[in-house]
């Protein structure tokens, strides 16, 4: 039986010990960081739990999950799974209305099915298509929320945490209710500990403290407020913090009070199914957004598989589920305080999690000694980079159709929650998305040639349904008598109600206003994605072609290529110039000085490839040919081609001038044919000043080829060992065609 691809990588035993060996690469990095997410993750898998009206031991079990079985299971190196604020409202209302704690277990063991479907079916793609300034807008989002949030542990005071984690809720009462409390609730002690924890973290890279790698500021400022905290207790009494100023572990007494098993009775229940679908969709989105904002500020700029990470997450789900936790989803505060902690592979994030666990069973009564202070300077220096002023300078300087959505992202993300805000700034990011297809489907110009005035339309490489009502309102307004020309060449997909469009307008709307128009490009029929047709090739291989038959042949191809129309291939490379410029030419190209199509597109070559050299009827003087040898011998080119080109105007202008016996300096270009037995014998003016311009034109080629290499030692004994060659090349300018002929022969001259 074919496996189903997407799962093909979980039963993949080379991908279990590849994984393997990767993990244990970077200890020194891992455990460290691991230890510090351990720290931060504790206390939100109690207060979210909490939060979601669950039993504070099912948010340990969703951190354990999330960080041991999600950790090995994910591809990301960096992002930490586990309970998360973003979906606890969900899971509040879900055991509200099922009325079981059990129930809900039931509901989610469903959601982590629906999770792994989604994952097989590749929706994970959702998350290719979410805008930067949307992934920016959450994260500045969740970093102002973190730092509201954590702001009443600096200073001593735990508000409801049901308030604190999901700060959105009630917004606008809660911040008055916090303004209130802030003024008769400060805690010196607590005052303290922050203000130092702070001044680590932030003045941590300016000091010689940076080159001790192995310890990241973090981990200090967790074991510094635990140190300072046992001595406030004994020389500081009035500083020192207890109770709900510390973290709180409950006590594990038996397995029977660690798990939580599911009712299975619920599955003919609607609002089991209606429940299960809402927490996959929310948890699968929020996971989604997550991961692509932890790959954007991931310091490697490692790419997570999202539909591997949506199984991963689906079975998570569904094993929290049956031992009682609550909904897990990739979390980016985690994420964020494990990518700053150094960590490099997601060894981190199963360290935490069997720290969790361990945690839980033996280290209860060290870990409460932990202020929360602490952890909240932490956060509070994650926040802030989240949601720094350079990210909002940053964002407005890209215009407003990033900044408007970025803004409004983070404003519904505050004031309601995650998905909303995203929601809402998603929206506007479309509209912005249309207005741009709107505008931008195409380039429109007048040109003016030597008897007529042309309104000249060029399609863009993609036209879709969106680009209808520009168009259409920019071919309606056209001018009476007008000349148009719609230029489709280079354009890969048209969309059929478009192609309606342009074809009203040719056959109705120009016909009733005398409007003149060519429609040039338009193909038959278009598939989306049929015309996209990446060279495969790389740069190392092209540059590789050492002989001249092999450069003969990539021109060859390169000329095909530009006849029909389909030059998505090789034209451009890098963004970096020199990366092509450093590399040595194919070939030197010989043109005629009427030559003005670009010569790189013609033959549908990378920049570099060519060094072009300009000749009048392809007459080579001494000059001529010392640039030909230099282009050869010292930049490395190993091919020399004549191209020429029909409806040549100077020589069809010097045969003029010959043929009505009128002195010109251009008499040279046509001379020595004209002299030839090819010409001499023939009745020049009753032939077509065309063809017989053409044929000058091969003439000039020929000689010139034989002339190159009867005047240069150089070229004859390259020639003669292979190392170089020479061509030649006719362009037709009526149908596009290129001809080449074969590789010039020494026996020839």
């Amino acid at each position: 039986m074919k496996k189903i691809p997407v799962l093909k990588n979980f039963v993949n035993r080379q991908q279990f010990q590849d994984d393997y060996r990767s993990m244990f690469s970077k200890l020194d990095k891992d455990i460290p960081a691991g230890i510090v997410v351990f720290l931060v993750a504790l206390p939100l898998c109690l207060g979210i739990a909490l939060a979601s009206g669950a039993p504070l031991i099912s948010g340990l079990i969703s951190g354990i999950i999330g960080g041991v079985v999600i950790g090995y299971l994910s591809k990301s190196g960096t992002s930490i799974s586990g309970p998360a604020a973003s979906v606890s409202a969900v899971v509040l209302l879900a055991i509200k209305d099922l009325g079981s704690f059990q129930l809900f277990l039931g509901a989610l063991i469903i959601a982590g099915i629906i999770q792994v479907v989604l994952g097989v079916v590749k929706a994970g793609i959702l998350a290719d298509y979410m805008p930067k300034s949307i992934i920016k807008g959450l994260l500045a989002g969740i970093g102002i929320i973190l730092i509201l949030s954590q702001l009443p542990y600096t200073i001593g005071y735990e508000f409801d945490k049901s308030k604190t984690l999901i700060y959105s809720e009630d917004y606008w009462s809660n911040v008055l209710y916090m303004l209130s409390e802030f003024l008769n609730a400060f805690t010196i002690g607590a005052i303290v500990i922050s203000i130092i924890s702070l001044g680590i973290l932030i003045y941590w890279d300016k000091t010689p403290l940076k080159n001790f790698k192995l310890i990241p500021p973090a981990l200090v400022v967790v074991i510094l407020g635990v140190l300072l905290n046992q001595l406030f207790k004994y020389a500081l009494p009035f500083l020192y913090l207890d109770g709900i100023h510390l973290v709180n572990i409950p006590e594990v007494d038996s397995i029977r009070t660690f798990f939580t098993f599911p009712d299975f009775t619920g599955y003919n229940k609607p609002k089991v199914w209606t429940t299960a679908l809402t927490i996959a969709i929310i948890a699968s989105i929020s996971t989604l957004l997550n991961i692509e904002a932890t790959d954007n500020i991931d310091k490697l700029k490692r790419r997570t598989p999202p539909n591997r990470e949506l199984i991963a997450q689906g079975i998570g789900n569904t094993l929290s589920g049956f031992l009682g936790g609550i909904a897990i989803t990739s979390v980016i505060v985690r994420s964020s305080v494990n990518i700053e902690a150094g960590a490099q592979t997601k060894l981190s994030t199963i360290i935490h999690g069997f720290l969790l666990l361990l945690s839980v069973l033996f280290l209860s009564h060290v870990l409460n000694l932990i202020p929360l202070a602490s952890l909240a300077a932490i956060l509070l220096v994650v926040g802030y980079k989240l949601a720094s002023v350079s990210v909002f300078k940053n964002l407005y300087k890209r215009g407003w159709n990033q900044f408007l959505p970025f803004v409004l992202t983070v404003v519904f993300i505050v004031v309601t929650d995650v998905l909303t805000g995203v929601l809402i700034g998603s929206a506007l990011s479309i509209f912005f998305l249309l207005r741009s297809n709107y505008y931008n489907p195409f380039y429109i110009e007048n040109i003016k040639y030597i008897q007529d005035e042309v309104i000249k339309l060029e399609l863009s490489n993609e036209v879709s349904f969106f680009n209808k009502a520009s168009i259409r309102n920019t071919l309606w307004s056209v001018p009476d008598n007008s000349k148009v020309l719609i230029d489709a060449t280079f354009t890969s997909y048209i969309d059929p109600d478009v192609i309606d469009i342009l074809n009203d307008f040719q056959n109705t709307v120009a016909v009733d206003h005398n409007i003149d128009v060519n429609i040039i490009g338009l193909k038959d029929s278009y598939v989306l994605g049929e015309e996209i047709d990446f060279y495969k090739k790389t740069k190392a291989e092209i540059k590789a072609k050492t002989t001249p038959k092999e450069i003969l042949e990539y021109l060859k191809e390169g000329s095909t290529t530009y006849a029909s129309r389909n030059l998505m291939s090789r034209k451009v490379t890098s963004n970096n110039l020199m990366d092509h410029l450093n590399e040595d030419p194919l070939a030197v190209v010989v043109t005629s000085v009427d030559l003005r199509e670009p010569l790189n597109m013609m033959l549908n070559t990378a920049i570099g490839d060519l060094v072009s050299l300009r000749s009048a009827g392809h007459i080579l003087d001494n000059q001529s040919i010392l640039n030909l040898e230099i282009s050869c011998r010292d930049q490395g080119a190993k091919l020399v081609l004549f191209y020429g080109n029909s409806d040549n105007e100077v020589i069809k202008k010097a045969l003029k001038n010959h043929l009505d016996h009128r002195a010109s300096n251009l008499s040279l270009l046509v001379d020595d044919a004209l002299k030839s037995t090819q010409f001499s014998n023939r009745d020049l003016k009753s032939e077509s000043l065309d063809e017989l311009s053409n044929e000058i034109v091969n003439f000039n080629i020929e000689k010139a080829q034989s002339d190159l290499v009867n005047n240069s030692s150089y070229f004859k004994e390259a020639l003669s060992k292979g190392t170089v060659g020479i061509a030649s090349a006719f362009f037709n300018r009526d149908d596009n065609t290129i001809v080449f002929s074969e590789l010039y022969s020494v026996e020839n001259s």
